[in-house]
């Protein structure tokens, strides 16, 4: 036998051994073509979320709680699950953090000589969300908080929770399949039990808002109650519905009807990146020179403006009937479906919208003589 063969037959002694693959030929990659899975912008998913497995048939376990199919068994309940800690300056298949000059500040320091922080809500997993808001409750029947909306506002604490790090998070869960009819869409509803307190001053909140279809975030004022709607006011800071990017900033007064059309004026912002990062919103009110009906209502003729990140979007004078500013509140929610989102329903999982900083201060950022200033190049709001 020949140097060569010799050789030939030690490598394919070797192969057999080794389970090795002939030269030139190369192991299938284990699946291949499969991509990982996908959240869309705006959904966190549970985590560690449990596959199923083969069972028999006297054997029933707890599917997971976004897919639920079939009603458990007589005797059996469910659990809500513990609400899961997201990452909250990111998004599952998202671009990169945003850079850290970028991001809200945990507790941001007062200016040296700046505005006053009149108001700014601790948020502790120590103390109960409820110490600071109340708890709007239920369906909002017989119309679905006007708008035949879907979900059902809970105070529980997988809808709304303080997370280690000082963050407030308002959570919608979309659960169709649940067995309960009352828990397939659940939600949170905030109402401050501070109002804004003065005649001047300005409400800003750093926020992460979930974008998706049938999910409707929003961050907005009401005068406190009881009070008379549309009549005495709503004030719309922050809101964005079916993921389209664009806030809408708002003031109401009036019905939906021709007659009271010039008492809905809004100004739409595109923020390309909403999903992605937090935002800051800015509302500024200066009303000190405006008079009290007697009744708890203004004359009208206060300055109220609206910012997004620093920048004015929209401005309008506060309307003669409405609640005088001081005692308006601030509410927190995430509306599901209904008429808004064009009856689009979202699928099943988890949306948050991150309150990173929240406040009241005596003044806006720059004094009052930049609201002076942007007062005169800020458009003024429009009929919708």
């Amino acid at each position: 036998m020949s140097f060569l063969n010799q050789l030939k037959e030690k490598a394919e002694e070797l192969n057999r051994k080794h389970n090795l693959l002939p030269i030139g030929q190369n192991r299938p990659q284990q699946g291949y073509g499969a991509s990982p899975q996908q959240y869309y912008p705006g959904q966190q998913p549970y985590p560690h979320q449990p596959q199923h497995q083969p069972q028999s048939q006297w054997q029933w376990q707890q599917p997971a709680p976004t897919h639920w199919q079939t009603p458990p068994p007589p005797g059996q309940s469910w659990q809500q699950p513990a609400p899961p800690q997201p990452n909250y300056n990111t998004r599952p298949g998202g671009p990169p953090p945003i850079p850290s000059h970028s991001k809200p500040p945990a507790h941001p320091p007062a200016e040296p000589g700046g505005p006053r922080v009149y108001w700014r809500p601790t948020f502790s997993p120590g103390i109960p969300v409820s110490h600071e808001f109340d708890h709007k409750l239920g369906h909002g029947d017989p119309w679905g908080w006007g708008n035949n909306q879907l979900e059902n506002y809970t105070s529980d604490s997988s809808n709304s929770f303080y997370t280690p790090d000082g963050k407030l998070v308002v959570r919608a869960l979309s659960q169709p399949y649940h067995p309960d009819p009352e828990a397939r869409y659940t939600s949170a509803r905030l109402v401050s039990r501070a109002t804004l307190g003065r005649r001047d001053g300005c409400l800003t909140a750093w926020l992460s808002l979930p974008c998706a279809e049938g999910i409707w975030p929003a961050f907005w004022l009401l005068p406190r109650e009881p009070y008379v709607w549309p009549h005495e006011g709503e004030i719309d800071i922050a809101e964005s519905w079916n993921g389209d990017c664009k806030n809408h900033s708002c003031l109401h007064w009036g019905f939906y009807t021709p007659e009271d059309a010039q008492k809905h004026l809004v100004r739409g912002t595109h923020i390309p990146d909403m999903p992605y990062r937090a935002i800051r919103y800015d509302f500024v009110w200066q009303c000190s020179g405006t008079r009290d009906r007697g009744d708890g209502k203004s004359e009208g003729g206060g300055r109220l403006m609206w910012y997004i990140d620093g920048r004015p979007v929209m401005k309008n004078l506060a309307p003669p009937g409405t609640r005088c500013i001081e005692d308006w509140t601030v509410l927190l929610n995430i509306a599901m479906g209904g008429n808004v989102c064009q009856g689009k329903n979202p699928r099943d999982g988890a949306y948050d919208m991150v309150v990173h900083d929240l406040h009241m201060s005596e003044a806006p950022d720059g004094g009052w003589p930049r609201f002076d200033n942007d007062w005169q190049h800020c458009p003024d709001g429009a009929m919708m």
